[in-house]
């Protein structure tokens, strides 16, 4: 835990209380502070309390002793509508603040020999397998890392601070909204397409969000910057014309002139103007497709930055064991690989799965997205089947209709009986069946997580046996 005193001997709000509330709360507590926390969910509190919290009702409080309000991120801040929380400390002039801001003043506070390294990464899609991969890239390289924030472990939750360490922190749109101070030592952005529109109250409101993770960098560190898309081709054109900070392209597009590239799965270093041949992607398992080699691209970018060596590098991509519910192979029965990429929850990250699969029994659906699915009408003939669950069916499958095999089937466990029986009745070459939704899983599950979790247990479940006793 990270011990957060600024606020000691004050009264704190904390309002919000899933993974980074609660590690902000106890941050907090342990700090000095007196933290009064609250949520508007019965079922949260009750797991709050069970986590060791005291609970403090601060819809009935003076809001005038308030020294801030901690807000969890996933509470509207401006868009579509301030919630009334933010607005009651708004009247009362109550600052409004997030975990990151916290942890950024924390670091702050330290005297500048003694602050550890701050990665960001943040981007629409691959910023939790981005922050991964740097993570254990420097693990393997034997420095002293902490990987979190939007992922994982919250920010405060992770090991005190100190000069030695690497701060690994996945940044989320919602969690750059709350923050002032946070200096990033390196700053990645993999790429912006439209996301959580009704949030920030638009396209520019999301954009400028991303941007903060730039907004404290100074000539002494490393912008990595995704160049595969036009927005963020544009925003590096800027900031290599204007920013205080040095800009590395990443790409797994084009061969670029000062950057790092992956064309073909081949990667090269051309940090400093000369492109230098490192290793094949393709020999890293855990890293198939075109947009993983961008991500491994940005990684090597930022490893390069912290002064690893390209050796290590390219040891450490050859490593990595890959993301929980990101292209994540849960099993295979009978020559049927199931593969789990429950984190696609829009129809851009769904898109790199579909690119990476030409075979695929494609489980889809939960809440669609504005987009829906029609983006991905390119990659249908990659799709033998598709089977749709959750409140997306009936538009997916309007979108399908007449260019895809469709299934409706409402629940995930019937999705995967029926692809699995399709998938040996075919006799397909090589046959996979995908759960990339492309969809917001709030319908049936908790989060992504428990949606890829469901589809691990379903796929196990169908194990003979033997293949269980192997696994």
């Amino acid at each position: 835990m990270i011990p957060i005193t600024e606020y000691a001997g004050r009264d704190v709000a904390v309002f919000g209380l899933g993974r980074t509330g609660l590690s902000a709360a106890k941050a907090l507590k342990a700090g000095g502070a007196r933290v009064h926390a609250w949520d508007d969910n019965e079922e949260t509190r009750a797991k709050a309390e069970a986590a060791g919290l005291t609970l403090s009702d601060i819809n009935k409080r003076d809001w005038q002793t308030f020294a801030a309000l901690v807000l969890s991120p996933g509470v509207p801040y401006k868009f579509p509508q301030p919630h009334r929380i933010v607005r009651m400390a708004e009247m009362t002039n109550v600052p409004i603040v997030g975990d990151m801001e916290l942890f950024a003043r924390a670091v702050q506070a330290l005297p500048e020999r003694g602050r550890p390294k701050i990665v960001g990464i943040t981007g629409t899609n691959g910023k939790s397998t981005t922050t991964a991969l740097i993570g254990h890239i420097l693990k393997q390289a034997g420095r002293d890392v902490r990987i979190g924030g939007n992922i994982g472990t919250g920010v405060l939750d992770l090991a005190p601070l100190h000069a030695n360490a690497v701060y690994v922190l996945e940044l989320s749109s919602y969690q750059l909204d709350l923050v002032k101070s946070l200096h990033c030592d390196v700053a990645v952005l993999m790429n912006i397409t439209p996301d959580h529109l009704d949030r920030h109250g638009g396209m520019e409101g999301y954009q400028a969000a991303k941007m903060r993770i730039f907004q404290n960098q100074t000539e002494r560190d490393v912008a990595v910057i995704g160049f595969d898309d036009v927005i963020t081709q544009s925003i590096a054109i800027g900031l290599s014309a204007n920013g205080p900070a040095r800009v590395l392209q990443a790409s797994s597009t084009y061969a670029l002139g000062r950057g790092v590239s992956a064309v073909d799965g081949r990667l090269y270093d051309s940090c400093n103007g000369q492109a230098q041949y490192i290793g094949n992607l393709r020999d890293c398992m855990a890293l198939p497709g075109r947009h993983n080699h961008q991500n491994a691209a940005a990684a090597y970018a930022a490893c390069r930055s912290l002064g690893l060596d390209q050796q290590a590098i390219m040891d450490g991509l050859r490593t990595f064991p890959g993301l929980a519910h990101r292209l994540e192979m849960v099993g295979e029965i009978d020559g049927v690989k199931f593969v789990n990429d429950s984190k696609a929850t829009n129809a851009e990250a769904a898109e790199q799965a579909l690119k990476a699969y030409k075979n695929a029994y494609w489980i889809a659906g939960g809440v669609p997205k504005a987009e829906g699915i029609k983006p991905l009408a390119p990659l249908f003939p990659n799709i033998t089947k598709a089977y749709l669950i959750g409140e997306a069916e009936e538009p997916f499958s309007a979108t399908l209709r007449g260019q895809v095999a469709v299934q409706s089937c409402g629940s995930l466990e019937k999705a995967v009986a029926a692809a699995f029986k399709d998938a040996k009745a075919v006799g397909d070459e090589n046959p996979v069946i995908l759960l990339s939704p492309a969809c917001a899983s709030f319908d049936q599950f908790r989060d992504f997580e428990h949606r890829g979790d469901v589809f691990r247990s379903i796929v196990q479940s169908m194990m003979p046996q033997e293949i269980k006793e192997l696994a």
